[in-house]
């Protein structure tokens, strides 16, 4: 069916805006082009120039209902944006946010500056693989090792890893997925003292702050949200420490966390043995992750 794509998208937008849906405009759009099999821009160009496309009306009929429901977008899509990757997403994996592309942008930043030639990386809680697999596919050098404890979220890494790294066919062979439990001694115990940089972003949301949106609280996988304790700090604390057993001298663990979380995790990496911390801050300036290295060297390559 040609659906003129303008009033199209006003009309679904003021139905996802009485559902009470943040950016009803922004998924009227990204679900027209869904349905209409086309790029965002294209929608855009449609709606500029006054045009019609032909769009799949009962799938989007389908889409635009689920949504009005308070279904993620990024699950009635199946894929989710982060940074250059698309990634498969849906039940059972936590939704990658644009806040912890800043966190792998850290990491990648830091051993560029050390001029660490074939770095490993731990990738430590991978959800849908969002960290691990841009570290492989933007610096294919890398060895990557992922932890991830439930097997139906493994299940999405294993489904985004052989879809990113194809193309990268360096990378391909080099990101290693274990099913375990990140937060445990002998998990990875082989690697440890002699990884370059853990990346992380663990669960950490107090388990008494319960979030409001339901596209959060009713979907996004509550054992990848909440961080074990009132505070949310019992597992970000268990990954501190076991970050700390994986680095070598002169190690960089990224760890991303809770606004209100910064003080107590520089606290807690200070306790854990590392020396040079400090917070991280997302794009509206809160603080949003941990930055910290082990011993006193601050990089180099391994012994």
């Amino acid at each position: 069916m040609r659906l003129p794509v303008a009033s199209g998208v006003r009309s679904m937008a003021a139905m996802l805006r009485r559902a009470g849906v943040d950016t009803p405009e922004h998924d009227a759009k990204l679900l027209i082009a869904e349905a209409a099999g086309v790029a965002l821009r294209d929608v855009d160009k449609a709606m500029l120039m006054g045009d019609s496309l032909t769009v799949d009306m009962p799938r989007l009929n389908d889409m635009a209902s689920r949504r009005a429901a308070r279904e993620p977008l990024q699950y009635i899509v199946g894929h989710a944006p982060f940074r250059f990757l698309d990634l498969a997403v849906g039940p059972g994996v936590f939704i990658p946010r644009p806040e912890t592309e800043l966190v792998v942008q850290e990491g990648l930043d830091w051993l560029a500056s050390r001029h660490i030639d074939a770095p490993r990386v731990v990738d430590l809680c991978a959800g849908s693989g969002a960290i691990g697999l841009s570290v492989a596919a933007e610096m294919p050098t890398a060895e990557v090792w992922a932890v991830e404890l439930s097997e139906r979220t493994a299940a999405w890494a294993r489904r985004n890893a052989d879809a990113v790294l194809a193309p990268h066919g360096r990378a391909v062979g080099r990101y290693h997925l274990s099913v375990a439990d990140a937060t445990l001694p002998g998990t990875l115990e082989e690697l440890d003292d002699t990884v370059d940089a853990v990346i992380s972003n663990p669960p950490y949301v107090p388990e008494l702050a319960v979030p409001s949106q339901p596209e959060v609280r009713d979907y996004d996988p509550e054992l990848a949200l909440y961080g074990g304790s009132s505070d949310g700090l019992a597992i970000p604390g268990l990954i501190i420490r076991r970050a700390f057993a994986l680095l070598r001298d002169g190690g960089l663990l990224v760890m991303e966390h809770d606004i209100t979380q910064g003080g107590a995790l520089v606290a807690a990496a200070m306790g854990a043995g590392f020396t040079q911390v400090r917070t991280g801050f997302d794009y509206t300036h809160r603080p949003r992750y941990l930055v910290a290295v082990k011993g006193r060297q601050g990089g180099g390559q391994r012994a």
